[in-house]
């Protein structure tokens, strides 16, 4: 993404800020693309029978990113980062009701680096992750938003460096350490 853009999506941000409804359709052309591109990453990693597909996500988080109120529009970076927590609670809501027609007793096990998971096992897993991240949230919120944005989100350590206003080796550090936490969280019996 070009400086221009990045700065004329800043803009755009701020004018949303300051209440000018139409600053949301004006959005929409700078930042499809990119929400595209986290959408195709997210779906990735779903089953293939998955209903939704990367254009019906990317517009149904865009329509809940212009319901939201009481944001104050930081960067580029920021408002990626919601687009990223806002796609991983779609995803999970379909998970949910994925499961409930699929109802398995077992505990399900897995990687945060393993693509290879069974596509029956994708829903659970899916929830798994979202509570476990759930719970990392209630013990260290800036570990959980680094997870979110790089795992589901797809953002590199600059980007979410940028959107938490961290240094790139702290997001390394916090990425790291919560990986061994959702590893033994995810794995244990």
């Amino acid at each position: 993404m070009s400086i221009s853009s990045t700065a004329e999506i800043t803009r755009i941000l701020s004018e949303w800020n300051e209440g000018r409804e139409e600053a949301k359709e004006l959005l929409l052309p700078f930042v499809y693309d990119e929400l595209k591109r986290q959408a195709r990453y997210y779906m990735s990693r779903e089953r293939r029978d998955h209903t939704l597909q990367p254009t019906a996500l990317v517009h149904e988080a865009f329509l809940r990113l212009t319901e939201q109120s009481g944001i104050e529009w930081q960067n580029r970076s920021h408002f990626f980062g919601v687009a990223a927590r806002l796609m991983r609670q779609i995803l999970v809501d379909h998970a949910r009701i994925h499961a409930a027609q699929k109802r398995g007793g077992n505990p399900v096990r897995f990687s945060l680096d393993d693509v290879n998971i069974p596509i029956e096992q994708r829903a659970g897993l899916i929830l798994a992750l979202n509570d476990a991240l759930d719970h990392l949230a209630s013990m260290d919120e800036r570990q959980a938003k680094v997870v979110e944005m790089k795992f589901f989100g797809g953002l590199s350590n600059a980007e979410a460096a940028e959107a938490l206003g961290i240094s790139e080796r702290t997001v390394g550090r916090e990425w790291r350490s919560a990986r061994l936490w959702l590893y033994r969280e995810l794995n244990q019996a």
